[in-house]
């Protein structure tokens, strides 16, 4: 068996995990879930659920990673055989998220370069989805858009570049550079979004705590929604990393470090969002939640609304969108990686070829979300592959690992024994009852809501083809390929 590869340091490891943790959708979604279920309020149920769910799954995915040195398919193949479906499940699904979260990068991108001189003009909506995307009816592909493939490629080639030069000199050496600079850029667009006229006013809004909703079910189960989704679990990513690490590394306190760390970095983000949304509300005589929005169109169609009105808008804008594109770029090497691995370890290929193939498959693919119907494509599959995909993953892998292969003891025996901070009968509470009941609703209110309406309106046959057959197709294809053995030799990861 030949040398696995290892992180230079601890740090190395530490920034990567963060980096995978702290992707684009924690610039914009936490702030928005935070204001929609409580404002201040909010953080209780956050809070426990990090502390419950977030970080319980974190030691979780180290330890298996750790004990098992192996991808996320191989080691949940040496905890069960007939586990092994659920770790090409996860890293399928980690596939088709590298395949539309570049062109998000893209767009990021070339909004860097549209803050100069703000040439979205007085109507940015209009512009995005106009000028910039020439977006097409929903289920109509239309052709290649020229701004957003160009920068998509560019994209594409600082990944293979990364992805390339391996975990130490690749994946750690991006990390060292993005996340600092990352936390550095960000720490100055949330000062100067502080300094505004009216950013007490959205700050307000955002930490004013409305007691009465944590009472309600729904804002319990979005904290821990939060929580699942913006750690990068169940995306095969912290197993993967994990694998990496020295026999020696301590996994319950590097568990924590990241947990807290993601946690920090979105609490500091719905500073800066709602600072500038309520600069926003006081230039247009607007109350806050009027001017509030969630996903792509806070990023792309709100935010360069609001650098319009700001003074130096131009320098602001290139600053809020560098961001976005160091945070999405950080996390589509940690999401490629998943798949590397997984194809190195069951082909027995060299990581040049798992790079070739993977990131080559997976470039072709993304090529239509840069057509003038990508963004529905893209809205559609992202839906989707997170609810029924990632939620839904990580309920089958906590309960296969809880209660049929009984391995949560002998998993917190290799976490004690090289950790810290030990582990007690909370750690396998959490993951054994209070984890699969949340994702368990979590699931059931999903389904509730798919069949009381069409997604978006959507048409049905859209939803179906790119929505429903992505997500289960990942679980079957997950299904199909451990057919295939194990090879007897390991390749260097």
């Amino acid at each position: 068996m030949e040398k696995r590869s290892q992180w230079g340091t601890r740090l190395g490891f530490l920034l990567a995990a963060i980096g995978s943790a702290v992707g684009l959708g924690n610039i914009w979604r936490f702030p928005a879930t935070a204001f929609e279920n409580g404002g201040g309020a909010f953080f209780v149920p956050y809070l426990f659920a990090l502390l419950t769910a977030g970080i319980p799954l974190l030691i979780m995915e180290y330890t298996i990673g750790h004990k098992y040195r192996s991808s996320s398919p191989r080691s949940f193949s040496k905890i069960s055989k007939g586990m092994e479906w659920i770790g090409w499940w996860q890293v399928l699904i980690s596939f088709v998220i590298s395949t539309y979260y570049p062109v998000i990068i893209a767009w990021a991108i070339m909004y860097a370069y549209f803050s100069f001189g703000t040439q979205w003009g007085d109507d940015p909506t209009a512009f995005f989805v106009g000028d910039f995307l020439n977006l097409a009816d929903p289920g109509t592909f239309g052709s290649i858009v020229p701004a957003v493939i160009i920068p998509l490629l560019i994209v594409w080639v600082l990944v293979f570049f990364f992805l390339g030069r391996g975990v130490k000199k690749g994946i750690e050496f991006a990390n060292r550079i993005f996340i600092p600079t990352l936390l550095i850029v960000f720490i100055f667009i949330v000062i100067r979004a502080v300094t505004l006229p009216g950013a007490l006013d959205g700050l307000n809004a955002f930490f004013e705590p409305n007691w009465s909703s944590i009472t309600e079910g729904s804002v319990w189960v979005a904290a821990y929604g939060q929580i699942f989704f913006s750690l990068s679990i169940a995306f095969a990513i912290m197993i993967t990393y994990s694998s990496y690490l020295p026999k020696k590394s301590d996994i319950t306190n590097n568990a924590f470090i990241t947990g807290f760390a993601n946690s920090s970095f979105e609490l500091l983000a719905g500073i800066g969002v709602f600072a500038v949304l309520g600069f926003m509300a006081l230039q247009s005589n607007s109350a806050v939640e009027d001017v509030a929005a969630d996903g792509v169109g806070l990023a792309f169609m709100v935010f360069p609304e609001i650098i319009s009105q700001m003074p130096a808008s131009g320098l602001f804008g290139f600053l809020f969108f560098a961001s976005l594109f160091l945070a999405g770029l950080s996390s589509m090497i940690s999401i490629s990686e998943t798949y590397i691995a997984g194809l190195q370890e069951k082909f027995a290929i060299s990581r040049g070829k798992a790079v070739a193939i993977g990131g080559g498959l997976a470039f072709i693919v993304s090529i239509f979300y840069a057509t003038q119907g990508g963004l529905t494509l893209l809205d559609t599959v992202d839906y989707f592959i997170n609810n029924y995909g990632v939620a839904l993953a990580g309920l089958f892998e906590v309960v296969a690992i809880a209660w049929f292969a009984r391995s949560l003891k002998d998993l917190q025996k290799h976490a004690d024994s090289v950790s810290d901070i030990k582990l007690g009968v909370w750690w396998r509470l959490c993951l054994g009852v209070i984890t699969p009941i949340v994702l368990g609703y979590m699931m059931l209110q999903n389904l509730k809501t798919e069949v009381s309406r069409s997604y978006e309106d959507y048409p049905i046959d859209f939803l179906f083809n790119f929505g429903w057959v992505v997500a289960i197709g990942a679980m079957l294809l997950g299904a199909v390929i451990t057919i295939k053995k194990w090879p007897t030799k390991d390749h260097e990861a």
